[in-house]
């Protein structure tokens, strides 16, 4: 009898459990270092900031936004500061800020988000904020 492998379009069969090995459940865990969630919250907050309080996420805006990050046991407080504009509804702005920073850093770590604390740096006017550095 002979086989031939399967082309691209078959089906092919499920591979086979590995021998020997505990359950995933006992294999361990995937750690995320806090240095790794801080960065993750402040690329989302630099995209929140330019989305919801529409700065513009170009080098001649504010100075890009910081965070921190704390992991417990599969949840994550954060801490994140930035620079918005002014004239804003700062409480409005800051509210959609920290759910969209929440949501997303959740979505990409897989950890629950139980705190985003927003500080907010400075207020910049229209003046301030398209003033770059000269070369």
């Amino acid at each position: 009898m002979k086989t031939r492998p399967a082309s691209p379009g078959e089906a092919s069969d499920p591979p086979a459990p590995a021998v020997g090995l505990p359950p995933p459940a006992e294999r361990g865990a995937t750690v995320i270092p806090d240095r790794v969630v801080a960065r993750i919250a402040a690329q989302v907050a630099r995209t929140a900031q330019s989305r919801r309080a529409a700065v513009p996420p170009d080098r001649g805006g504010p100075a890009a936004p910081s965070a921190s990050a704390t992991v417990r046991t599969g949840s994550v407080r954060l801490h994140v500061a930035m620079d918005l504009p002014y004239p804003t509804d700062i409480a409005r702005v800051c509210e959609r800020i920290q759910r969209d920073v929440a949501e997303r850093v959740a979505q990409l770590t897989g950890l629950r988000v139980s705190e985003v604390t927003l500080t907010v740096r400075r207020l910049l006017t229209a003046a301030e904020a398209g003033r770059g550095r000269v070369r």
